[in-house]
């Protein structure tokens, strides 16, 4: 195991816990994947299922993020990360087990374990069941008629024939 990443993501997240150790061996296996191979920077791009503390460690590690476009949030509350080849298309899914015995340590050799675990006793490898997510893109901003705050204009909604922001739209839900 690199220590000095692990010290690395560590620093990135503020503090050492069992959830970052779960993301730092996911980053880890993910590179070291046969199913990858070598994926030279810009072209990794990683899917997370959470937004827990792992996807820190898979920002340090694979130097994917929000900014670059090439981490991508799905809310599904899965410890649960997909990893692309956004120029082959090679693809891999990696999902933690339910690990019991581990959950009865103490916080400290939790992550210890996780650390010291083979990539196959912590994941089930798994074809991702989405596709290689669209490149980055560039949107023109408008201006919110509710609040006046520049927004890109994909998150623009139209209410009562003004242009809208997420935070002002009111959301019209009648449910049988």
């Amino acid at each position: 195991m690199n220590r000095e990443l692990w010290e690395k993501s560590v620093a990135f997240h503020g503090h050492a816990c069992p959830g970052l150790a779960i993301g730092f061996m996911a980053a880890i296996a993910a590179s070291e994947s046969p199913e990858l191979g070598q994926i030279p920077h810009g072209r990794l791009v990683c899917l997370t299922e959470n937004d827990a503390c792992g996807v820190d460690a898979i920002q340090v590690v694979l130097g994917c993020t929000l900014g670059k476009g090439n981490l991508v949030f799905m809310d599904a509350g899965k410890h649960a990360y997909s990893f692309y080849d956004r120029e082959t298309g090679r693809s891999l899914r990696l999902v933690a087990k339910v690990n019991k015995p581990a959950q009865e340590l103490d916080r400290e050799e939790r992550i210890e374990a996780i650390l010291n675990s083979k990539p196959s006793d912590l994941f089930d490898s798994k074809k991702p069941t989405r596709p290689v997510p669209e490149r980055e893109r560039i949107f023109i901003t408008d201006v919110c008629q509710e609040c006046g705050e520049p927004t890109a204009e994909h998150r623009l909604r139209l209410q009562e024939g003004k242009k809208v922001c997420l935070a002002c739209f009111q959301q019209y839900d009648k449910r049988w």
